[in-house]
């Protein structure tokens, strides 16, 4: 019996019976363990002032780490950019669409939204570079779920609201998209789309279990991502975008740094065929040279 632990949302669910389904494809029983994380339980704040990442998933590592479940799934966002050793992310399935998309009740784009319309997120990357595009519109917090957000925006608390394309399309709730963001507009969060497959470093046989589900093009992606992301020393509150795709023979990576206004912004975009590390060099380098540091540090 493989048991699986999860968050108890209806998005963590489906990402968790995605990856139960597909082992048990496989002739392995496996049972669903759901465990309520602070971040689940903490919805007046911003996560920014509550812990940022690992919000979503220090409960389930203890739970890892004491045996009671052998894997998680995770959104390989909401994961510090540090695994500790005693674990490892066994499988980084294909990735989802990685952009942004806005919803709202009426076709529209973040271009055509009136003059101080309110959009709703809870990510500071989001808001900033929101801010960055359209100064005139009025950014607010918005915590919950995917389906609580738009319970949110659908009773008019904002006229739009922000969300990944991954999580709306695991939903089935794509025909509520109204414009699908290009990175170069928003770039997405290190990682967003990617699930990541997190068991005990010393559990062989379930690493063994799990490596068919191991997609190398998108692990290339996202380390690159969360790699640049760590040169920095960013996370969850800061407001980094980072995104890498498969260009040819090489790799196209966007990034952007924002302050949480939007009135300070830097972008870099870097096409090439040069090695992992060596793009996460010439990115992190970049964005420092343009001024990166005195926004983070601001």
């Amino acid at each position: 019996m493989i048991r699986v632990g999860s968050r108890g949302s209806k998005l963590a669910l489906w990402q968790t019976n995605y990856v139960a389904d597909a082992l048990r494809g496989r002739g392995h029983e496996v049972e669903v363990v759901i465990i309520r994380t602070r971040g689940d339980q903490i919805q007046d704040r911003p996560l920014p002032k509550v812990g940022g990442k690992g919000l979503f998933t220090a409960e389930i590592e203890v739970a890892l780490e004491e045996k009671a479940i052998d894997l998680a799934v995770h959104s390989l966002k909401d994961l510090p950019t540090e695994v500790a050793p005693q674990f490892v992310l066994a499988a980084i399935p294909v990735r989802e669409d990685a952009r942004d998309v806005l919803l709202a009740l009426t076709p529209v784009t973040v271009a055509a939204l009136r003059s101080g319309a309110t959009v709703g997120t809870s990510s500071p990357r989001r808001a900033g570079q929101l801010l960055a595009l359209r100064s005139d519109l009025q950014v607010q917090s918005l915590r919950g779920n995917v389906d609580t957000r738009i319970r949110k925006l659908k009773r008019g608390d904002a006229d739009a609201i922000v969300l990944a394309a991954a999580g709306v399309n695991r939903l089935g709730l794509a025909h509520l998209v109204r414009e699908h963001i290009a990175p170069e507009n928003l770039c997405p969060c290190p990682g967003q789309g990617a699930l990541a497959i997190e068991c005990r470093a010393d559990d062989i046989v379930t690493r063994e279990a799990l490596a068919f589900l191991d997609d190398l093009a998108t692990r290339t992606a996202v380390d690159i991502e969360r790699a640049v992301l760590s040169q920095l020393g960013g996370g969850c509150s800061i407001p980094v975008g980072v995104y890498c795709a498969p260009q040819g023979e090489g790799h196209r990576v966007w990034a952007a740094v924002c302050s949480l206004d939007g009135r300070s912004l830097i972008r870099v975009e870097h096409s090439g065929r040069e090695s992992a590390e060596e793009l996460v060099d010439i990115v992190a380098e970049r964005l420092r040279r343009e001024g990166a540091e005195a926004i983070l540090h601001a």
